[in-house]
């Protein structure tokens, strides 16, 4: 078996030979450009691991692998545009180096080419694979469109956060799983399986983003320390602190989300404070590991040998900065 480093290597080969030199240069530069950014590849690996679980001649199903990395490079894209972001992975947008409509058109060029991808699937998959990631991509479109709308209240749930970042997040990791098993002819309940593996692991890894928001290292954690504080943003951290605060904690919360003006190291010195009040960290680390739990307990349901699974689980203590 191939390890995620090897797999990653592999996968990073073919994605550099992709033909992406058609015409007109100016719609197909930002997608390399974009494509060039880098990162983890996440999904495809975990795509080609779960494949791997069941057979080992992966590159059989590069194109798939490429096709859920395109997909998920237009999500960023446009993401980029709606959040008028300036950087990603320490270089300017797309948006930033071209324009907004540049943007838009080339993210809808990616995500024609993802689907394009996805269609050179082996015939006795094709339908099985496109109806998920036909469902995953209506999915994450209404994640996307939860996470604007909560942005303008002030009553987001628990319940509702949850499913908010399961549909952005969760379900594209558990699609890229689910379908690199699929064509592996794993059986149904190892599919289903390895699907809610990657649903849990989303969640976990997406709650602990929260977290790292506000109490992880700047030197390691990638991004601002506090950008969810100074955007308002719902978060399983903010929602938790507005239910729990007392009318003094309440109002300290209130002023500062309503602030128009204000000294950004103040707000997020003040309401990281109340988090620490309200133990707040604690209450996230407990969910998060009941995630993670959830999500090695679908490992541990597939019907192979535990020794195989030791691969994929040894990859999510790593996604989750954790030992095996």
């Amino acid at each position: 078996m191939r390890t995620p480093s090897e797999l990653l290597q592999l996968f990073n080969t073919h994605l550099a030979q992709l033909p992406l030199d058609r015409k007109p240069a100016g719609l197909y530069e930002p997608v390399r450009y974009e494509l060039s950014l880098g990162g983890k590849r996440i999904r495809p690996v975990l795509m080609l691991l779960a494949y791997q679980l069941y057979r080992e001649d992966v590159e059989a199903i590069m194109p798939t692998a490429l096709g859920i990395e395109m997909y998920h490079n237009y999500t960023l894209l446009h993401d980029d545009v709606m959040d008028r972001a300036d950087m990603r992975r320490g270089k300017p947008t797309v948006h930033k180096v071209w324009n907004d409509n540049t943007a838009i058109l080339s993210g809808d060029a990616m995500l024609v080419l993802a689907y394009q991808l996805m269609s050179r699937t082996a015939p006795e998959h094709l339908t099985q694979v496109l109806a998920r990631f036909t469902e995953t991509a209506l999915e994450i479109g209404e994640g996307q469109q939860y996470d604007m709308e909560f942005e303008s209240r002030a009553d987001v749930t628990e319940q509702e956060y949850i499913e908010m970042i399961r549909l952005k997040t969760s379900v594209l990791l558990a699609a890229a799983l689910e379908i690199g098993a699929m064509q592996a002819d794993a059986p149904a309940a190892d599919c289903r399986a390895l699907y809610d593996f990657g649903q849990y692991l989303g969640l976990a890894f997406q709650l602990q983003d929260d977290l790292l928001d506000v109490y992880g290292d700047p030197a390691t954690f990638g991004k601002q320390i506090g950008g969810d504080i100074l955007c308002n943003k719902k978060t399983f951290m903010l929602i938790h602190a507005l239910l729990a605060a007392d009318a003094a904690q309440r109002a300290t919360l209130d002023r500062w989300l309503f602030a128009s003006e204000f000294d950004a190291a103040e707000k997020i010195a003040a309401v990281t404070e109340i988090y620490n009040q309200l133990d707040i960290r604690q209450l996230a680390e407990a969910k998060i590991d009941e995630y993670f739990s959830l999500a090695l307990a679908q490992l541990d349901a597939l019907s192979i040998e535990p020794a195989r699974k030791q691969t994929l689980a040894s990859l999510a203590h790593s996604l989750m900065g954790r030992k095996s």
